[in-house]
């Protein structure tokens, strides 16, 4: 078995000599191009990079080339075009580091439950009791902006507030809570 010889034969060292200045010509609009399809620069020149890579690596079986920039734009376009295939099937990487964040989520069923159980107890309340615990309670009014909607002294709201609370209280923990003393 003969060794490998890992130099280029005389006449593939010609034809890449030759070969090299037209190559270089074309680096600048090749460049423009590729920026053009990625809008970064960074990615256009990994691109031009590739792009030329392949040509080089084709020499050895460079057939005889008519327009080498239309040639070169080619391979550039083909570049582009396996890339995006190759990102489109490879998914799109995140670091482990930013993703451990979001593996673990807190559940949401016991929020939803709570949620449910007030909403069907607020739909127990009297409807005075209702309007003044949602208008206090929700809306973030004063007393004296309920009273001022609802039409009743500032006391009227105040107790319907009161029970209205109580009342949820005692439905969405069906009474098993325990009652505050009160302290004299």
């Amino acid at each position: 078995m003969a060794p490998h010889n890992p130099k280029p034969e005389p006449t593939e060292r010609k034809r890449s000599a030759e070969l090299s200045p037209d190559i270089v010509e074309h680096i600048g609009a090749l460049r423009r191009y590729a920026r053009a399809l990625v809008g970064n620069r960074a990615d256009a020149d990994d691109l031009v990079q590739e792009c030329l890579a392949r040509v080089l690596a084709q020499m050895r079986a460079w057939r005889e080339v008519r327009d080498l920039r239309a040639y070169l734009f080619t391979t550039l376009h083909n570049v582009f075009v396996d890339n995006g295939r190759r990102r489109k099937t490879a998914g799109i990487e995140v670091p482990i580091e930013d993703a451990s964040a979001r593996l673990v989520m807190p559940a949401t069923q016991t929020i939803r439950l709570e949620v449910r159980d007030m909403m069907t107890a607020l739909g127990q309340l009297p409807r005075d009791q209702r309007e003044v615990v949602l208008l206090v309670g929700m809306e973030g009014m004063s007393y004296i902006e309920a009273s001022q909607v609802l039409g009743v002294p500032i006391g009227t709201v105040m107790s319907r507030l009161s029970r209205g609370r109580e009342a949820l209280r005692q439905l969405t923990t069906h009474g098993r809570t325990n009652r505050l003393r009160v302290v004299k």
